[in-house]
């Protein structure tokens, strides 16, 4: 191996991992800019908030729902037309949603959505995955996710000002614009991969029901449940908290409301500096950024919850919070793959299912509190016994694996283990 080689950081993640990302950007803005037109919505179709708040539940159940139904239904399509197909329909959704006459289409339309988002999500995830240097893997998982981010600094506020100047339909109609393009541009740049080379193709009569019974076989040991849940509780903790800052820094920092999209955005800018660097770290120690991104959000959760009546240090804290919390994303995702080298598309769509369990139970654990008359603080402390769980997932797994952590092992795949057949099998 080559000096460059040795070292993750010289190993660029390839152009089509960027591509994929800049899809996810829109895939992002997507899910999260109906938070910011809730209201509009609400009065243009005439219905409550809270009927116009289940939007956002809906693409999440859709979510778990679509990622392992459509790579159950896609798995014979080679990689560029799946890839190809969920986006077209995801673009025709939000056609769809700009068009809707009515709150039933437009929910409709985001539950098509959802389940085209799962799909292409999974697909875009083992593609990465394969098409990337192992010293790239944890750097490229975390690109994607990147896209997230991005769409949380920019694509979020640019719909909530579309929505302000032009309605929120116009929002709609610009995401399935752009998303269209990006199509074409999977179409003409993403190239389908051949099986590693020893893994036998199934014939055609049995292609698909050796497949599928290769992808499900990776569910028989309590790894990859173990990997899920882990990545279910850690969602569920960032949710439970992020879902109530704005009331948190409003009625408890005392911020201005206009004051806190600009809080938000430093939560943004967190998440980007946290994704970047957490993907370098997952590729020399992938463990060691499990461990370390999850004590950091615990740590960082505490935080806000002593010093968020102080308006300057609850801005620091909530910064933090983003950096601590999406410095796991690239890791989680390298972990299932760990797991499920030989066949990894219904794991990767599993566990994008399990992220939108999180995002679901998060918010509602949040809410709940709230509801009991604990405070605005009391998610935050949801947030760290959530993480806590996640944590305790994580030790089990490197005691029953016999797992070292070392601090600087040269790749995700250097990790050292034991077969699961020697330890874990259920």
């Amino acid at each position: 191996m080559s000096a460059a080689a040795a070292v993750p950081g010289r190993v660029r993640v390839p152009g089509v991992v960027l591509l994929l990302a800049a899809v996810t950007f829109c895939l992002g803005t997507s899910e999260f800019m109906i938070a910011g037109l809730l209201e509009q919505i609400a009065d243009d179709l005439d219905v409550s908030i809270p009927q116009a708040g289940l939007l956002i539940t809906a693409f999440a159940g859709g979510m778990v729902v679509g990622a392992p139904a459509m790579a159950v239904l896609t798995l014979r399509l080679p990689t560029r037309s799946t890839l190809v197909l969920m986006t077209v329909v995801f673009a025709g959704a939000h056609v769809l949603g700009a068009l809707a006459p009515g709150y039933g289409a437009l929910l409709a339309s985001r539950v098509v959505a959802a389940v085209a988002c799962g799909g292409y999500w999974a697909v875009a995830a083992v593609h990465a995955h394969r098409a990337s240097p192992p010293e790239a893997v944890g750097r490229s998982l975390a690109s994607l996710v990147g896209g997230l981010t991005i769409a949380n600094l920019v694509g979020v506020p640019g719909g909530a000002w579309l929505g302000e100047q032009y309605g929120w339909r116009a929002a709609f109609w610009v995401i399935a614009v752009v998303t269209a393009l990006a199509a074409v541009l999977v179409a003409v740049t993403v190239r389908d991969r051949r099986p590693a080379e020893g893994v036998a193709e199934p014939t055609a009569p049995t292609r698909t029901r050796d497949l599928l019974a290769r992808e499900l076989g990776v569910f028989r040991t309590g790894r990859i449940w173990l990997a899920l849940a882990t990545t279910a509780l850690f969602q569920a903790s960032v949710f439970a908290a992020f879902s109530y800052f704005s009331p948190l820094l409003t009625k408890v920092a005392g911020l201005d409301p206009d004051a806190v999209p600009l809080a938000l955005v430093g939560f943004g800018v967190g998440a980007f500096v946290g994704v970047t660097a957490g993907g370098r770290i997952a590729d020399r120690n992938l463990f060691g950024n499990l461990l370390g991104s999850l004590v950091a959000t615990a740590g960082s959760l505490l935080l806000l919850a002593a010093v968020a009546s102080v308006p300057w240090a609850a801005i620091g804290a909530v910064l933090l919070v983003g950096m601590s919390a999406f410095s796991i994303a690239g890791a989680l995702n390298a972990r299932v793959f760990q797991i499920a080298a030989d066949a990894p598309t219904l794991a990767a769509s599993m566990n994008t299912a399990a992220f939108n369990i999180g995002n679901a139970a998060g918010p509602a654990l949040g809410g709940a509190v709230i509801a009991l008359g604990l405070g605005y603080r009391a998610p935050l402390l949801v947030g760290v016994v959530l993480a806590v769980g996640a944590l305790a997932t994580t030790l089990v797994v490197i005691r029953r694996e016999g797992i070292r952590v070392r601090r600087a092992a040269p790749s995700v795949a250097s990790v050292v283990q034991v077969p699961a057949e020697a330890c874990c099998a259920d």
